[in-house]
């Protein structure tokens, strides 16, 4: 008995589950491209709607001397905790509060001093009862995010933002889809609108956001730069059999030529000497042989733009000089570097 092929049973098995169900291909993208139509429409209204009340929750947001509380319940609950998380990582201090939990001692974590965003689409969840009634104690703001202006979140909220009457996505129209995605596009708005005002940097994030790849690509040149005697330099008028025992030695593929300051006037590359071969090489001074106007980076430039400088040239190179802008050599930084950073 002969047995079949799994790879190719597998294989024939998958095309002809495309074009053996061409409706149910149809019928499905239709769908889905549906779902995403009607969450950005939705996203375009809930863009068409903001005003005072949000300007008024920046405020409010940026005014605070200590932590944005974030809670909701259920699918809510979940953006919440993205909420929070989105504004701790750009500079605003946040944490979610589970509302069911606050009835249990978490109302602890909100003091005097912070606000309390909270979300439910209807308004009407009743375990951030507890909490409405915590900020109305204490004297802490409350920041409504809801679909019901009139329902108790609503009116209990000192300020509420309300999302513009949009149905949820999908044929029976029911599951959290639409609501959630304006409620998580809304809390990314105040995230950024509270990065943009406080002036949050660049830098800031990286200091924040250390691991991984956004930490690679927000590390500075200094933070990755060889400096002092790991320094490839030698003085003008230094010959080439000189300089090639100080550039075999640093491991950096090229020199830099320094005045008695330390400023930059020059550098040799492999490639330099490549394109000087000959019989004389040694006896040049490199001088003769120096790229006079190399490119070179900045110390507080970012390590993405080194890579990039590194790349853009019609000859990609594999190191870079770090010049200040008297053009004093700071350090030298190279590809390498930035591989073992993560970054390229």
């Amino acid at each position: 008995m002969m047995m079949s092929d799994p790879k190719r049973r597998n294989s024939d098995s998958g095309s002809a589950g495309i074009s053996g169900s061409a409706d149910l291909y149809t019928a499905d993208l239709s769908i889905a491209r549906d779902v995403l139509l009607t969450e950005a429409a939705a996203l375009n209204a809930l863009a068409d709607s903001l005003g005072a009340p949000f300007y008024m929750a920046l405020n409010s947001l940026f005014e605070i001397s200590g932590r944005v509380i974030v809670t909701g319940m259920g699918k809510s609950g979940h953006v919440a905790r993205k909420i929070a998380a989105t504004l701790a990582s750009t500079g605003t201090p946040a944490m979610f509060v589970h509302p069911a939990e606050a009835a249990h001692g978490d109302l602890g974590m909100i003091i005097p001093g912070d606000a309390v965003i909270a979300l439910s689409n209807s308004g009407e969840a009743s375990e951030l009862s507890v909490i409405i009634a915590h900020t109305h104690r204490i004297g802490v703001p409350l920041i409504a995010i809801t679909a019901g202006a009139a329902s108790t979140l609503g009116t209990a909220a000192d300020i509420a933002l309300i999302l513009p009457d949009a149905p949820e996505a999908g044929p029976i129209g029911l599951a959290p889809t639409t609501s959630t995605t304006m409620q998580m596009a809304l809390g990314d708005a105040l995230a950024v609108a509270l990065l943009a005002r406080k002036g949050f940097s660049a830098r800031d994030f990286r200091d924040i956001h250390p691991g991984g790849k956004l930490g690679a690509l927000l590390k500075r040149v200094r933070d990755l730069m060889h400096t002092g005697d790991e320094l490839p330099l030698v003085a003008p008028g230094t010959t080439m059999d000189r300089a090639l025992i100080t550039m075999t030695a640093k491991r950096f593929g090229s020199l830099a030529v320094v005045d008695h300051d330390g400023k930059l006037l020059g550098i040799v590359t492999d490639g330099d000497l490549r394109r000087n071969m000959g019989p004389d090489l040694l006896g040049k001074t490199v001088d003769e042989i120096m790229n006079i106007s190399p490119r070179t980076i900045r110390p507080e430039a970012l390590a993405e733009d080194a890579l990039r400088e590194m790349n853009m040239a019609s000859r990609p190179f594999t190191a870079l000089f770090v010049v200040d802008d008297e053009q004093m050599v700071n350090g030298i930084l190279h590809i390498h570097d930035l591989l073992r950073s993560g970054l390229a």
